[in-house]
């Protein structure tokens, strides 16, 4: 009887333990949600450009909507800042980092580095020269160069003498839109000047000026950004002149330079858009799904209706 007791005890002891053993791990269970966990770092090249700041609203209200951390950083268009900011992000120990590089080149040790901490990057608007991608979002820049290239032939014909304001050298955006236009300019257009104004509206008037002054029959302006795009506009102004000048980006200010008739098109893209997508494919990111290499976000003409 005793060891009948003994042995009734014993099983009673290992069924109280189990129980116990299955309530705490239910308790610990919401401690190990990672959904409300999810923090995303974004370094972006500048806050001092209206389509980053677009495209900074798109990632702000899209973390909102999903339930996400994010931390912002503005790298005001410095490379080395840039690093630091990132390397600050990744010190925190967030759990996917977005960026817009200033320079694609200069970010993709920072890009690296990411990778040794296995913290998934996703690129913005701009890709990383090296370094592991787990997605480029951003606009079909070679197409939009040549978007822009064929707008001025169809409006202006063959041959016609044209500047073009580049963007920050090494920046992705900057060659890309470049080898767009040029597919097309190089073979159908007379570009007779060519020089960075670093996405700036400020150095796109200065830069402008001085096109125009040394080339005083050009006809169009193509400028990389609608920044640049708007300072053109003001130095054909001060030079007395008409040049027909495409933007790109779609930027409020670009467009109602459009609708005003002071600029002839822009190449629109869709940075609230972006910013969306960027965050969509972080979170996915966060929850172990596969995203895709090269998320598109689509382009389109503006011109005065």
């Amino acid at each position: 009887m005793k060891k009948t007791l003994l042995a009734v005890m014993a099983v009673l002891m290992m069924s109280v333990m189990l129980i116990a053993g299955c309530s705490s791990g239910e308790e610990a269970a919401p401690a190990a949600k990672k959904d409300g966990a999810t923090t995303i770092g974004f370094s972006i090249s500048t806050l001092n450009n209206p389509f980053f700041v677009s495209v900074k609203d798109g990632v702000e209200a899209k973390a909102k909507e999903l339930g996400v951390n994010v931390k912002i950083v503005d790298a005001q268009n410095d490379p080395a800042k840039q690093a630091n900011d990132v390397a600050d992000l990744l010190q925190q120990g967030v759990t996917v980092l977005l960026v817009n590089p200033v320079d694609s080149a200069a970010i993709s040790t920072s890009v690296e580095a990411a990778n040794k901490a296995n913290i998934p990057v996703i690129a913005l608007d701009r890709s990383a020269d090296k370094g592991t991608l787990a997605s480029l979002v951003a606009s079909d820049n070679v197409k939009g160069g040549e978007m822009a290239a064929e707008y001025i032939i169809n409006k202006l014909g063959e041959g016609v003498k044209v500047a073009e304001l580049e963007g920050i050298p090494g920046a992705s955006a900057t060659r890309e839109r470049g080898e767009g236009f040029h597919k097309v300019a190089d073979q159908k257009l007379n570009v007779v000047a060519k020089q960075s104004a670093d996405f700036d509206r400020t150095k796109g008037l200065t830069v402008a000026e001085n096109m125009l002054q040394a080339n005083p029959d050009i006809q169009a302006i193509f400028a990389q950004n609608d920044e640049m795009a708007l300072g053109a506009i003001e130095a054909s102004k001060s030079a007395g002149k008409q040049i027909f000048i495409v933007g790109f980006d779609g930027t409020d200010d670009g467009i109602k330079a459009v609708e005003n008739g002071t600029m002839a098109a822009t190449i629109a893209q869709q940075p609230e858009l972006m910013g969306q997508q960027g965050v969509e494919a972080a979170v996915k990111l966060a929850k172990g799904e596969k995203i895709e290499a090269k998320i598109a976000v689509p382009l389109k003409l503006v011109e005065k209706k």
